[in-house]
């Protein structure tokens, strides 16, 4: 990683050992709670494959409601989290921010568990109105209030600590700068390293989305308080899947920023700036934005004009950033003497899942498509893909350089590439799967499949299997990790 003399002036050893510490505990956080999500899932596609005819329907969706909620919310801390810790080369961030995101997000996380395993709250990570306040009995009003303030908790620590690391890279670097916009209009010289760049972009588009959130927020406490009528059901949509949307795409973003740094220690060669990335990333800026109008399909009565443009920025901002580094990762590795550990393992198979979900986002935002494939296992399919195959191996790989720098424990290589070929022999196998019962039109979002679709339960046994190991994968990977956390939170006590 590239330091810069000018910050590492102002960080003071027990400010090192502080931040030091806070990644460590993240990681540790992210190695406790991801195989628990990953057992939760296991225990959905268990239920469909019915292996678990006792797990009625209102369990299963709030087993569904924690899984997406919290898979989606450990990546995104866990991707901020590990930027922090590399952009701490170029900037300086304030430590107490990063230690109330971290102590809010587990406040956070908590009341999730309590509304979702104990009250039974199953509106699905999307909550969608009047979903969300409607139980019909399943659940009750205080599980609604404990839900509702859970999402605020979260939102209201991220804002601040998006924030947080906007006005460090502000200190830093100016916005247009930070953009890069002088590599673009070729006035100025000031180097700008790209985490800089996409990290920057990632904040823009994310405080866009937390802004979202906080009205739809707003909305429902003023209609629990009995001050106004009932809210209207598409803007609600609108701003949840704003909000959702602009999430998923930023952790998808951060894990690429930590590629963007990380790859180049491996393969000896910079991935440097240049006019090529930062007319693509400000391209995503913009298009990002945008693209969640492709969730909306359905909605006849949205204004037709905002599905094409759904679909068109969804196609559109696919192009730039994902062909950027695409090409770049390959450049980067071609003929290179690429030291194949763990991190870059994890990394470049990262940018294979990234680019295959993405495929099949695309097809699935093409209109045409989604009518047919809207409501069907090919949804979660090209989701899972990208998000589990794609930004998940970019930050464990992202987490275990970190770790491993911070430890200098001797790498196992054989026992790394034993854990990244289980991985993605695992993930691959499960997500097809997925796209099996698309291709078959099984719905998602059933507890269970009935005898006219019982190939989704057949489909999810066969993912049992695979999802298996993966877990067995996983558990590697994190014994590497975490003993390498436990020397690393040793030495820097």
């Amino acid at each position: 990683m590239n330091t810069s003399t000018e910050t590492i002036r102002e960080m003071s050893a027990g400010e090192s050992r502080s931040a030091n510490r806070l990644t460590i505990l993240w990681v540790i956080v992210i190695l406790a709670l991801a195989p628990i999500l990953v057992l939760l899932g296991m225990t959905l596609r268990g239920a469909q494959g019915n292996l678990l005819p006792a797990l009625n329907a209102e369990r299963f969706y709030s087993i569904l409601t924690l899984h997406g909620l919290g898979m989606v919310g450990l990546w995104f801390v866990a991707g901020m989290a590990g930027v922090c810790a590399l952009l701490r080369g170029y900037v300086r961030l304030r430590i107490w921010v990063n230690w109330l995101a971290f102590l809010g997000t587990l406040i956070g996380v908590v009341m999730l568990i309590v509304a979702t395993l104990i009250g039974k709250y199953g509106a699905g990570w999307y909550f969608l109105y009047p979903l969300s306040i409607t139980s019909a009995g399943v659940w009750e009003e205080w599980v609604t209030y404990t839900f509702l303030s859970a999402i605020a908790v979260l939102g209201v620590v991220w804002t601040i600590w998006c924030l947080d690391v906007t006005w460090g890279i502000a200190r830093r670097y100016s916005l247009s700068s930070a953009l890069s916009w002088h590599y673009i209009t070729g006035k100025g010289d000031k180097v700008v390293p790209p985490i800089v760049l996409i990290t920057t972009v990632c904040m823009i588009a994310c405080l866009t989305g937390l802004v979202s959130a906080v009205v739809m927020l707003v909305l429902y406490a003023l209609e629990l308080a009995g001050m106004t009528q009932v809210s209207d059901a598409l803007l609600m949509k609108n701003l949840v899947f704003l909000f959702g949307h602009i999430l998923v795409n930023v952790t998808l973003y951060l894990g690429v920023a930590m590629l963007y740094e990380l790859l180049p220690e491996y393969t000896g060669r910079p991935w440097k700036n240049n006019r090529l990335v930062a007319v693509a990333w400000n391209a995503v800026l913009v298009l990002v934005v945008f693209a969640y109008f492709h969730h909306l399909y359905m909605d006849f009565v949205q204004i037709r004009w905002l599905h094409v443009i759904g679909q068109i920025t969804s196609y559109a901002s696919a192009i730039p950033a994902a062909v950027m580094t695409i090409f770049g990762t390959l450049a980067l590795v071609w003929r290179a003497k690429t030291h194949w550990s763990m991190a870059s393992l994890l990394l470049y198979c990262g940018v294979l899942g990234w680019t295959i979900g993405g495929i099949g986002a695309l097809i699935d935002s093409t209109i045409m498509v989604n009518v047919q494939f809207h409501n069907s296992l090919w949804v979660p399919g090209h989701f899972h893909t990208y998000f589990l195959m794609g930004v998940v191996l970019m930050i464990l790989g992202g987490a275990f350089h970190l770790c491993d720098k911070l430890s200098g424990i001797p790498e196992n290589i054989e026992r790394s590439r034993l854990c990244t070929g289980l991985i993605c022999v695992g993930g691959y196998g499960f997500v097809m799967m997925f796209y099996l019962g698309g291709a078959f039109s099984i719905p998602r979002r059933y507890a269970q499949y009935t005898e006219l679709i019982s190939t989704g339960t057949t489909l999810a046994l066969v993912a049992l299997i695979f999802i298996t190991m993966l877990l067995i994968g996983l558990i590697i990977y994190i014994w590497e990790t975490g003993r390498r956390c436990a020397l690393a939170l040793k030495s820097n006590r």
